[in-house]
């Protein structure tokens, strides 16, 4: 038998298993998203209308509520664009050059994803807080970091940052850097050359980072619920609020808030598919 058929039987039957075990493959992985995905999201939507329409309209509508809901975007619209710009920074100087300190820069990337977000707020209380390092000094002049928006934004953004460039890294060192060599050749400046040729290339890359640091910078609770005080209308971003909420037995209102965060999850799920689909076909393009 030819030595290429036999291989390609051996793979064949390596990657193929019998009829039960793909059925009970198929059943355990169906079971596993109705108890662990779809029954949660059930749940939520029906503890969230278990009153009614207006008492679910009512417990969006109020106004600690949407001060949450303000916050929370807020928070993101600060923290998104800030990890944007430095995930790009130093994916293009990983991916693309060589210097010293690169592979301390790619350990302190990957750190919040080692620590808990509890020890990185605590942290921040300890830097900012009123017996912390800098906490005398930002007292005498006035200037609030922690229980106040600041600290939100700056624990958000903590837990956020690797998000934008760890998916942009892997994907500029497989495109090297044959492209931004020949725009040099031709004359073009190094940020003629970003914008023209690197950018382009990774556009995909770059809003599935931008997903992904969204939707944790709108969930995100440890990190958030150190540094903010729990201040009703002021310091509660949405996953704050719905823990208020619960702990008060208001679970309509808990629920309805949910809710929103629930809605979030799928469109950034469906969202999440869409741009792997993309960033696949761009991966495949580079390859060939």
């Amino acid at each position: 038998m030819d030595a290429a058929l036999q291989m390609t039987l051996a793979r064949a039957t390596a990657t193929t298993e019998r009829r039960p075990v793909q059925v009970a493959l198929i059943a355990a992985g169906v079971l596993f998203l109705v108890f662990f995905l779809l029954l949660p999201l059930a749940v939520v939507f029906g503890e969230a209308f278990s009153r009614g329409w207006l008492a679910y309209a009512s417990a969006i509508w109020e106004p600690d509520a949407l001060a949450a809901l303000r916050l929370t975007l807020l928070t993101a619209a600060v923290a998104v664009p800030l990890n944007v710009a430095f995930g790009l920074a130093a994916s293009w100087a990983i991916a693309k050059f060589n210097f010293r300190g690169r592979s301390l820069l790619i350990t302190l990337i990957d750190l919040p994803f080692s620590v808990s977000p509890v020890i990185s707020g605590l942290i921040y209380v300890l830097v900012f807080g009123m017996q912390g390092w800098l906490g005398p000094w930002l007292e005498a002049h006035d200037i609030k970091i922690i229980f106040a928006v600041p600290g939100i934004i700056l624990a958000t953004v903590f837990v956020t940052f690797p998000f934008v460039a760890r998916e942009l890294i892997p994907l500029m060192e497989q495109q090297g850097t044959e492209e931004e060599e020949a725009a040099v050749v031709l004359g073009a400046s190094g940020w003629r050359t970003f914008w023209s040729v690197t950018l382009p290339n990774v556009k995909w890359g770059v809003l599935y980072g931008v997903l992904l640091c969204n939707a944790r910078a709108m969930g995100e609770f440890g990190a958030v619920s150190v540094v903010s005080g729990h201040i009703r209308g002021l310091t509660n971003t949405l996953p704050l609020h719905i823990e208020i909420l619960y702990n008060e037995y208001q679970f309509v209102g808990a629920f309805a808030t949910a809710s929103l965060l629930a809605c979030l999850a799928l469109v950034t799920l469906a969202l999440k598919s869409f741009l792997e689909w993309r960033l696949r076909d761009e991966i495949a393009a580079v390859g060939h």
